[in-house]
């Protein structure tokens, strides 16, 4: 079998090509033929290239992921493709029960009919989540603490510091299908295509990314800095939800979310800075 191995060697805080190079154990006996995903890539040539019977690999972590969905969009990919899990993050294996350093597993159903979001004029399809809130604040400092160190952000960490000295919270109107919400004191409005987020955060634990024509918006508002902090473990469990009185997720099919004042997001990962709002509209089946 023929496998093309697409791998980011930014994943793993680094070690993304080493770890990549676990495939030429686990595939042992096939055809590898791998290509850096840094480097530019014409998708439309490349898949032309390809035999119907070829096997493309991801490797990668969620940005690696979100990054590939975007670069292959309007393009009518047969071949079979697979994930091998490289990232720090893992949200997307997680939200499929799987672990990593297993076999790769086919994802191309995952692939399909994906929301977009729609932030500061562009528009973007994303895998697992929306982040806005602390929780983009929190990419945002990472993004800062690995332009001048090598250690792993701990996402946690900087969680707990914004919230008890950095992040203030906003206001936000969140409208869900022509329906209005207005939120004080917002401290996370992220929508979400999955369950999890942000390393391992069950933010919407019965979203269904593939049963639902639907999205969900879970708004953390209303409470002191440590009651918020309090409850913020909980999120990793899916507890949260018990917390009506500071939680609620509303899901439907096109969820707008404007804040009072610009904040960071995230989209799967990756880092949009200065945002007072985004559209996310669910994908029509």
């Amino acid at each position: 079998m023929n496998y093309h191995i697409l791998y980011n060697p930014l994943a793993c805080n680094g070690q993304g090509e080493e770890e990549a190079m676990k495939l030429k154990m686990l595939l042992a006996g096939n055809q590898l033929t791998f290509h850096n995903v840094t480097e530019a890539i014409d998708y439309k040539e490349f898949f032309d290239s390809l035999s119907p019977k070829d096997h493309i690999t991801i490797c990668g972590g969620d940005g690696t992921l979100n990054h590939f969905v975007n670069d292959i969009a309007g393009l009518s990919v047969q071949n079979p493709i697979l994930y091998y899990s490289t990232g720090s993050g893992n949200d997307f294996l997680r939200d499929l029960g799987k672990e990593k350093g297993g076999l790769p597993i086919q994802i191309n159903q995952y692939l399909e009919h994906l929301p977009i979001v729609s932030v500061n004029g562009e528009n973007h399809y994303f895998l697992n989540g929306i982040g806005y809130g602390i929780d983009g604040y929190c990419c945002e400092v990472a993004d800062k603490q690995k332009e001048t160190s090598k250690k792993p952000a701990n996402y946690t960490a900087i969680a707990i510091k914004g919230l008890l000295f950095h992040y203030e919270p906003t206001t936000a109107t969140i409208t869900v299908d022509g329906n209005e919400h207005t939120f004080q004191k917002v401290w996370l409005a992220p929508t979400m295509n999955g369950r999890f987020y942000g390393g391992g955060m069950m933010i919407t634990p019965k979203q269904d990314r593939l049963k639902n024509q639907t999205v969900s918006v879970g708004v953390m508002y209303g409470s002191s800095k440590l009651k918020t902090l309090a409850v913020f473990p909980s999120i990793f469990k899916g507890t949260h939800v018990k917390h009506t009185e500071m939680f609620q997720v509303l899901t439907g099919q096109s969820i707008t979310v404007e804040f009072d004042r610009p904040t960071a997001l995230q989209i799967d990962g990756e880092t949009v800075l200065g945002v007072t709002k985004y559209q996310v509209t669910a994908a029509a089946f």
